[in-house]
C-alpha cells in the first residue's frame, strides 16, 4: 500500500517550481491556480527570495499549488488507482482534499489563500514563532512548555515536537532546553496550531461554508488524531479546527503502519515528511518528489503496489 503525503509550511525554497514550469502543461495549470489564489504563484515559485515566500499568505497557496501539480502528474495514466491513501501535514491537508476529490484544485487554492491571509493577519497580532524540539523526554518538555506559556503545535513523531508561542519564551526554551533535547528555530512567521490562531478560525469557517465538498474517493487520514475520514464535510470542519489545534502527524504515521503501508511518496515541495518517515517507519521505502525528475522513481514504487 503506497501512501501519498502532502507537506506543510516551511518546505518551500526559492525557485523550487522552476523545474516544474519547464515541463509541458505545468505552466498553464499554475496560471489557472494563480488566478484562483489571486497570488502570482509563477513569480513566487521561480523568482521570489526566501523572505518573500516565508510570508504565510504566499507560502500556503504556493505549497498547495505545488502539491496539486505534482499529484496530478503522479496520478495520471491510471496510476491514481494504485494509491492506497493520502494524508497532508498542516496546510498539506488542503492539498490532500484536492488529491482525494473532496475539492477541485481551484476550490482548494481558493480555500488555502483565505487560510494563508487569515493566519498571516492573526500572526501579526503578536510576536510569535515556532521551534522544533528534537530528543528529550516528552513529558518533561510538555511541563516546561506549560511553565513558559508555550504550546505543542506539531507532534511529528521520530522524537520531534514543534512548539510555538511568544518569541521571548521560545528564546528561553532554547537557552535552557529539557535534558537531551535540541531546540531549533523554524523559519515560519507565527505560532500556528495554537491559541494565537483563534482569530483565523472564524474566517476560515466562513470560507469553508461557501464550498460544497464531495466525499473522498481515496482513503484519507486526519491530523486531528490520525483516524480515517470518509466524509468530505467532516474533513473540511477538521481543516478549520486544525488551524488552532495541534497536528498529530505521529498518529498519522502510526495509522499508516497499522494499515500496512509499503511505501511513501511525498509531493512537492518534498523532503521533510519522508525524513520523518525514515525515523518512525523504518524500512518503508520513500520517494520525495522534488522535481519532475523524481517522478519515475515514484511511478516505479506505485507499479510495485499494482
Amino acid at each position: 500500500m503506497i501512501v501519498v503525503v502532502c507537506p506543510g509550511q516551511g518546505s518551500q525554497t526559492p525557485g523550487f517550481l522552476s523545474p516544474w514550469l519547464a515541463e509541458p502543461g505545468f505552466a498553464d495549470r499554475l496560471d489557472e491556480l494563480s488566478g484562483a489564489a489571486v497570488v502570482d504563484l509563477v513569480r513566487h515559485g521561480t523568482e521570489s527570495d526566501a523572505d518573500t515566500i516565508r510570508d504565510t499568505a504566499i507560502a500556503q497557496p504556493l505549497i498547495v499549488a505545488a502539491g496539486i501539480l505534482s499529484f496530478e502528474a503522479l496520478a495520471a495514466d491510471g496510476r491514481r488507482a494504485r494509491i492506497g491513501g493520502v494524508a497532508g501535514h498542516s496546510v498539506g491537508e488542503i492539498t490532500a482534499a484536492a488529491a482525494t476529490g473532496i475539492l477541485s484544485g481551484t476550490e482548494a487554492i481558493d480555500l488555502v489563500a483565505e487560510r494563508g491571509r487569515a493566519m498571516a493577519d492573526a500572526a501579526a497580532l503578536a510576536a510569535t514563532g515556532m521551534s522544533a524540539v528534537v530528543g528529550g523526554d516528552e513529558a518533561e518538555l510538555l511541563t516546561r512548555l506549560d511553565s513558559l506559556g508555550l504550546e505543542p503545535a506539531n507532534f511529528n513523531g521520530g522524537g520531534q515536537i514543534v512548539v510555538a508561542g511568544a518569541l521571548d519564551a521560545l528564546d528561553a526554551l532554547r537557552a535552557e532546553p529539557p535534558a537531551g533535547a535540541r531546540v531549533i528555530p523554524l523559519q515560519v512567521a507565527g505560532a500556528f496550531h495554537t491559541r494565537y490562531m483563534a482569530p483565523a478560525v472564524e474566517r476560515l469557517a466562513a470560507k469553508a461554508a461557501s464550498l460544497t465538498p464531495s466525499d473522498p474517493t481515496l482513503p484519507l487520514w486526519t491530523n486531528r488524531d490520525g483516524s480515517r475520514v470518509a466524509s468530505g464535510a467532516e474533513y473540511l470542519e477538521l481543516i478549520v479546527g486544525q488551524v488552532s489545534s495541534p497536528v498529530r502527524w505521529d498518529r498519522c504515521m502510526t495509522s499508516f503502519a497499522d494499515a500496512g503501508v509499503t511505501g511513501i511518496v511525498e509531493l512537492a515541495p518534498a523532503g521533510a515528511l519522508v525524513g520523518l518517515a525514515k525515523r518512525a517507519l523504518k524500512g518503508v521505502p520513500t520517494v520525495a518528489v522534488k522535481t519532475p525528475d523524481d517522478l519515475p522513481a515514484a511511478f516505479e514504487l506505485l507499479d510495485q503496489a499494482a
